[in-house]
């Protein structure tokens, strides 16, 4: 291709996420066998966004209000390590000049490096002209990161196993989403520590709810098993909590993923974006988006 390709990034958000017990007897023993609803944003204020050029090397610049956090590490960065797989699999040396853009917070339980990685395949997969498949993709992207499978569809999905096992979800209803996170990262390997071995029942949706208020309910009856832990080691994910449950038209308030980034869900584009303005204005140190799904 002579021209670039831009694709958006879209965070990645839990609405329940149970964890069920670990793998054993596979090339994925020890990893944690999981159940979510992920859905993902739509509005780019929620979004990173990855531009890939042809070039004769392949390089990686960052960006964006996220970068500094980024910048220090950019040669193990997931993107790069991505673009690197899939040359391999194609049997090419990879080259691409690409620019991350980073609006997501890092390590902050909405997929952001996953969903840069999933971006960067689809978008060298085109630049490159591969002829591989949605399977192949993820393929990759599995060896690279559990959630990158998940960050490639880009729509509603219910996940099982360790991120390899995704069907799509029910139809969901129209519905907003707010998003803070208090500007503390978590390592997901902590917060499963800290789970320590804790597991709940496996409880699936498999009803699509007729409104945002009704799917509030059916999330009011399942979890996110790794908010406790994740709060144990972050006590400033308790106010962030409180803040999105204290807005008016806030349906539910939780975690999503291992943190510390909470979501709160809402019913009326108007309200969430009403909730948003007020938590940034009573928190600006806070990170805040509200973003359809």
């Amino acid at each position: 291709m002579s021209g670039g390709l831009a694709l958006a990034a879209p965070a990645k958000i839990n609405l329940f996420l149970h964890v069920v017990g670990k793998r054993q007897n596979d090339p994925h023993r020890g990893y944690h066998q999981l159940e979510s609803l992920a859905v993902f944003a739509q509005d780019e204020a929620a979004c990173d966004s990855l531009l890939a050029e042809p070039a004769d090397q392949l390089s990686l610049t960052i960006d964006g209000p996220f970068a500094t956090a980024l910048n220090s590490d950019t040669p193990n960065n997931l993107v790069l390590r991505a673009a690197r797989a899939l040359a391999e699999q194609a049997g090419i040396a990879p080259h691409a000049k690409l620019t991350l853009t980073k609006r997501l917070p890092v390590a902050s339980g909405i997929g952001g490096g996953s969903a840069d990685a999933a971006a960067a395949l689809k978008a060298l997969r085109r630049l490159w002209r591969l002829d591989l498949d949605d399977a192949a993709l993820a393929a990759i992207g599995l060896r690279l990161g559990a959630d990158i499978p998940v960050c490639l569809q880009n729509r509603p999905m219910l996940m099982q196993g360790i991120g390899d096992i995704l069907q799509p979800a029910p139809a969901l209803p129209a519905c907003w989403l707010v998003l803070a996170n208090p500007g503390v990262s978590l390592a997901t390997k902590d917060v499963f520590a800290a789970l320590g071995g804790r597991f709940g029942p496996s409880q699936p949706l498999s009803e699509a709810p007729a409104s945002a208020a009704d799917l509030a309910i059916q999330l009011r009856a399942r979890r996110n098993d790794l908010e406790a832990p994740a709060r144990f080691l972050a006590a400033e994910i308790d106010p962030v909590l409180a803040a999105l449950r204290g807005q008016g038209g806030c349906l539910l308030a939780r975690l999503s993923g291992s943190g510390a980034t909470c979501f709160g869900l809402f019913g009326e584009a108007r309200l969430a974006q009403i909730a948003a303005q007020s938590l940034s204005r009573a928190h600006p140190a806070w990170w805040v988006a509200a973003t359809a799904i």
